[in-house]
Parts: structure tokens; sequence; C-alpha cells
């Protein structure tokens, strides 16, 4: 009978690093998503249902490929191929976000320049703090 044996010690750090990644990501993204509202005249805090409803389907898909990818189980992921996979991890995030934006799950629609709008936005929130945190690290060292 085969089991599974984890040779290795947890690291709570690391456990928490990861956790405090995912939680800016989410943030992240809900806040890009909040701003294009507003920038659109339209008040989050005045229709809060629309506004999850305009959040939700991208939060969730980011969270579902970000885990399906192993965007959260890399020690340092801010470095090299963690920004290649957080960057091929996003542009499929947003293209299933941009498909439940537009099915009648949610409601709303993607008119043309928003997939790009919401790709571009999107890598340069996730990429960016990554490689701040990243130059920041070497500084500190």
């Amino acid at each position: 009978m085969d089991t599974a044996v984890q040779s290795e010690t947890r690291d709570t750090t690391s456990d928490r690093e990861r956790i405090a990644t995912g939680v800016l990501d989410v943030v992240l993204v809900a806040g890009l998503v909040l701003v294009g509202r507003v920038s659109h005249g339209d008040s989050p805090i005045a229709e809060p249902i629309a506004s999850l409803e305009t959040i939700a389907p991208f939060v969730l898909s980011w969270l579902a490929i970000a885990a399906l990818a192993g965007v959260y189980t890399r020690d340092r992921p801010a470095v090299g191929q963690g920004l290649r996979l957080v960057t091929v991890s996003w542009i499929a995030a947003a293209n299933v976000g941009l498909m439940l934006r537009a099915s009648s799950l949610f409601e709303g629609s993607a008119t043309w320049p928003f997939p790009l709008v919401i790709t571009g936005t999107g890598l340069v929130a996730l990429l960016g703090w990554r490689v701040l945190a990243v130059l920041a690290g070497r500084v500190a060292n």
C-alpha cells in the first residue's frame, strides 16, 4: 500500500507570504475592475450588487486559473519563471472572466476595447507589484 509522506517541514512564514500574495492579487483585480466602473460614471457605493457582479467573473477566474497553474505553490513567485507563470495565468483568467461576464450568469457584456484594457491593466497590476517587491528586496539586502 502506497502512502504519501511529507518529507519537508512546512514553513509558516512561506505559507503566510503565499496567502498575502493571493489576497493582494484579489484586491488588485477587484480594484482595477472598480476603477473601470468609476471611470464609466458608475458608483460602487450606490450600486454594490452591480459592482460585485462586475468583479466576480474576474476574481473567480483568477483564483481558479492561479490555483490550476500553481501560482501560489511556488516559494518565490516573483522572479523569472514566476513572472511568466503569472503572465500566462492572467491572460487565461482574463479571457475566462470575459466569457463569464458575457454569459447569462452575470449581468453585463464586454465591448471591443474592454478585453485589451482588462488584460493589459491586469498584467501591469499583477506583474508590477511583484517586480517592485523583488527590487525592494534587493535594495534591502
